[in-house]
């Protein structure tokens, strides 16, 4: 109920890189938690709290935002079937991860959440240098975002093959 005020008010990119850090906070918590169950009894409510935070994290960013992202990322010819791949990507990783979770925790033992942290650092960098804020944004200006990334990088490109060049 919260997300839907503070999409507007904070920003989409924003939220989505809070929910992820604060996941991976709580990943690196759970883990840290189950490594030291077994010497300290009161591990049990730090693990506890930390599921608790890493749904509550997933709630603010991760869950939603990728939906209103999507959505504005694309214009209105090719949205429906970006659309639709996000929710069969999303949707097919659910299904793997509750499919595979007992078995991975099986083999990791209390280091499982290791797995998550790992991802969620991966999702982050992603996101922090490759996903632009939508928040107030048209289509037009969200690809001109993305043109200008891509020229400086590809000027980038180009200037290191004249540098490249010029020392052979």
């Amino acid at each position: 109920f919260l997300q839907v005020f503070l999409v507007e008010k904070a920003g989409r990119r924003s939220l989505f890189l809070a929910g992820l850090m604060g996941m991976l906070i709580s990943a690196v918590a759970m883990t840290v938690g189950l490594v030291l169950l077994s010497q300290f009894a009161w591990m049990s409510y730090v693990s506890m709290v930390a599921i608790f935070l890493f749904v509550i994290f997933f709630e603010v960013g991760p869950g939603p935002i990728p939906w209103f992202i999507v959505a504005e990322l694309f214009s209105q010819g090719p949205r429906p079937a970006a659309i639709a791949i996000a929710g069969f990507c999303n949707w097919a990783c659910n299904f793997i991860v509750g499919m595979c979770f007992q078995y991975i925790a099986d083999l990791c033992g209390p280091y499982v959440f290791v797995i998550f942290a790992a991802l969620l650092l991966v999702f982050f960098l992603f996101a922090y240098f490759k996903v632009p804020e939508t928040k107030g944004k048209s289509f037009e200006e969200i690809a001109a975002v993305f043109r200008r990334k891509k020229h400086t990088a590809k000027a980038m490109t180009e200037l290191e093959d004249l540098r490249g060049s010029e020392e052979a």
